[in-house]
Parts: C-alpha cells; sequence; structure tokens
C-alpha cells in the first residue's frame, strides 16, 4: 500500500486518479483550491485519507501547503496534477504578479517538488502541446510579450517536463516522470475531445504505485504506459537547469541537491 499526494484532485483526472487509488487500498490525501472545493473532493472520493485546501497561483500558499504535507509524515509518492487552460482571454496576473498559467501550471510543482520531502516517485502531467512550446525560457513572466492563452499553456507544459526531467537527473534515487494523459473529455477538455477517457489518468495512477518492474523508469515521458514523443529540447541537461534556475529566482526556493 502507497500513501500517495495528489494536487488538483477535486474534480477531473486527478479526481479519477484519487478515486483509482483509494479503490486499490492505497491512502491518498487529496487537494484542492479553496475549503468549499475540498469539501467537493472529499465528497467525490469517499475513503481518502485527507484533503488539503491552497490556492496554487500563490507563491506563500503554494509554500504553506508543502510544510502542512511534511508536517502530515512521509509521501511514497506525489501526482503534480493541478493545472489550468488555455481559454484565458487575456493575461491574469496572480497576487504575486505572475501570469496564472505560469503561476499554477510551472512554479507551483516546482516549489512543492522543492519544499516537500522526497518521496520515492513524482509524476507530473504534461500534453502533446509541450511539443509547441518556447525552448527559449525567454521572458517566463510575459511582462513584455503579448498574451496568447494557446501559448502559455503550451509553454507551461514544456515547463513541467523539463522539470521531469531535471529532478530526475538531479535526484537519482527518485522515480520522476511525465504522462500525456491525451486530448479527453475534462472540463479543461472540453466535450470535443477524441482521446479515451478511461485510460487518460490510469498512468499517472500507475506510476504512483510503482510495484512492478515495468513501473521503475525515470525521466521517461508516458501515454497510456508506454514511452511517447517529447520535445528533444526537453532532454537537454542546460535548458532542465535554466528553468530551474528561473523558479528560484521567482520563488525564492531553491532545489535541494540528493
Amino acid at each position: 500500500m502507497s500513501r500517495i499526494f495528489i494536487t488538483g484532485s477535486s474534480d477531473g483526472l486527478g479526481q479519477m486518479a484519487a478515486q483509482l487509488l483509494v479503490e486499490g487500498g492505497h491512502q491518498v490525501v487529496l487537494h484542492a483550491r479553496n475549503k468549499e472545493r475540498a469539501v467537493h473532493a472529499m465528497a467525490q472520493v469517499p475513503g481518502a485519507q485527507a484533503v488539503l485546501s491552497a490556492d496554487l497561483s500563490s507563491i506563500e500558499e503554494t509554500k504553506a501547503l508543502a510544510q502542512k504535507l511534511n508536517d502530515a509524515g512521509h509521501f511514497d509518492a506525489v501526482i503534480h496534477n493541478a493545472a489550468v487552460g488555455f481559454s484565458e482571454p487575456r493575461r491574469v496576473a496572480t497576487i504575486d504578479g505572475l501570469p496564472h498559467v505560469f503561476a499554477v501550471n510551472t512554479l507551483a510543482p516546482y516549489i512543492l517538488t522543492a519544499l516537500m520531502h522526497a518521496p520515492k516517485r513524482l509524476v507530473y502531467i504534461s500534453s502533446s502541446l509541450h511539443l509547441s512550446g518556447d525552448p527559449s525560457l525567454g521572458d517566463l513572466a510575459w511582462e513584455s510579450r503579448r498574451w496568447g492563452g494557446t501559448q502559455a499553456y503550451s509553454d507551461s507544459k514544456l515547463h513541467i517536463v523539463l522539470l521531469a526531467f531535471a529532478v530526475a537527473r538531479h535526484w537519482p534515487g527518485v522515480l520522476s516522470n511525465c504522462v500525456e494523459p491525451g486530448w479527453v473529455a475534462t472540463k479543461m477538455g472540453g466535450p470535443d475531445a477524441t482521446d479515451d477517457l478511461d485510460l487518460a489518468y490510469r498512468t499517472q495512477a500507475w506510476l504512483a504505485i510503482g510495484t512492478s518492474a515495468s513501473h521503475q523508469v525515470t525521466g521517461d515521458y508516458l501515454y497510456h504506459q508506454q514511452s511517447a514523443q517529447a520535445l528533444r529540447a526537453a532532454f537537454d541537461p542546460a535548458l532542465q537547469d535554466r528553468l530551474l534556475q528561473a523558479c528560484a529566482q521567482l520563488s525564492g526556493v531553491a532545489l535541494p541537491s540528493h
């Protein structure tokens, strides 16, 4: 039995993965954006061990969440599932003055990774749209570029691949992988999505359990439990480290060595 924390598990793929893991007898701690969503999350995943609320667009709340998780004890796996989509019609700034998409999709998983006690397994959720992400990492805070929701989302999903691969390289004792769930009919994906919803959440749960030899991979990009294509630039250690340095500068949190 594993103890697993899942961000963004009040609905969508995070909730589905949580339900599957609870049904499998695992201890699951949920996450929701606020207390109201936390109540909803517990109602939707009966048997979950607990739920913690934090707005991941806030650096302060994300840091506080990491502390709460450390106080709650050891986790075998963390699934970084929370994300916001690309439908924002304009650049929305967070309380910290950062673009909302970047803060939630990139910076929050970085902060949680850096501040939480390292689990055995880390799972990050990306998208095939990362292939359209900007590997220059220029102007991460989007202070000067014209806003484009789809591009911002694609960039953030490239960032999460870079983060997963960087952690795999810097923390050899941790299995760190990235998952592409596919384009599925969730609230984010919309009703026209064409991929299999039932398969979309299973790979993240499968990696989080890590009970067989086939699960013991690291630094991989997976789609439906198979290695899939990732942008070639994402494998560049220098680019990975540039993202780590930028996130450390923006958050005031450095990724520790292991």
